[in-house]
């Protein structure tokens, strides 16, 4: 008997707010695979009857590679098994949440992708950054800065991307960059646009560096910028004000 797939985001942080959708499939888990991301209040309340398996990236060092991941999930669901990918954010959005499906249909197991507020939006919002606004940005985009190392060439075109109006909001670019910033500048983008990074947003240990694009790289490695932070590029950034609602430390 097969069991089901569930592809789950669990937000950005915290259970109020995560979908009543996915805690209710987590209390139903049989075994849970989980990422850090979710943070401590969310793992911390994961069921007891159910099988949890940390597989979680950290940095360089992957506690499983990606096909791991997937071999387990089909594994447990072959077994009959309700079997959860919890990931923080959304699962669809640079979450890998979309190989995994392509996978579970390739071995004819169900899925149920359940969305989660994804951070790209909800980070910079709760230290009262908009990504969108009338009169800053009607665009927002939004791109990973670590694509896949096995990529002959970038998917991404800098120059395309340093000439879009809007805002720009890059999920998991801290390792990167000095390059990011490099490749916008080059491409035309002004070297004063204003940057805000949000490590470890909505936790308590949350912390906003803000600079321009010519500087920002320079300060994250003074007050030593770490991952996971959300690099929000734009006009928009402007109307940050420290002491914002969930905004615990700024640098600048």
């Amino acid at each position: 008997m097969t069991g089901k797939v569930y592809l789950v985001g669990s937000g950005p942080g915290g259970l109020g707010l995560m979908a009543m959708r996915a805690q209710e499939v987590l209390e139903a888990a049989d075994v849970i695979l989980f990422d850090q991301l979710p943070g401590e209040e969310v793992l911390s309340s994961l069921p007891t009857t159910a099988e949890k398996i940390d597989v979680g990236k950290y940095g360089s060092r992957h506690t499983l590679e990606q096909n791991e991941i997937e071999d387990l999930m089909v594994k447990y669901a072959k077994e009959g098994k309700r079997v959860v990918r919890l990931k923080g954010g959304d699962s669809f959005l640079f979450g890998r949440g979309g190989e995994e499906m392509e996978t579970m249909r390739e071995h004819g197991i169900p899925v149920e992708v359940v969305p989660g507020i994804t951070s790209a939006i909800a980070v910079p919002e709760c230290v009262g950054i908009p990504v969108t606004h009338r009169k800053w940005a009607s665009q927002v985009t939004m791109l990973t800065g670590h694509e896949d190392p096995t990529k002959e060439e970038s998917a991404l075109n800098w120059r395309w991307l340093a000439k879009s109006p809007g805002t720009l909001v890059i999920l998991m670019g801290v390792k990167n960059l000095p390059q990011i910033t490099a490749a916008l500048m080059d491409g035309g983008m002004d070297a004063a646009k204003p940057v805000a990074i949000i490590e470890r947003g909505m936790r308590v240990d949350q912390r906003v560096t803000l600079g321009t694009l010519t500087d920002i790289a320079e300060k994250a490695t003074a007050v030593g910028v770490r991952p996971p932070a959300i690099i929000v590029i734009g006009e928009v950034v402007t109307l940050y004000r420290d002491g914002s609602e969930g905004a615990m430390h700024i640098t600048e």
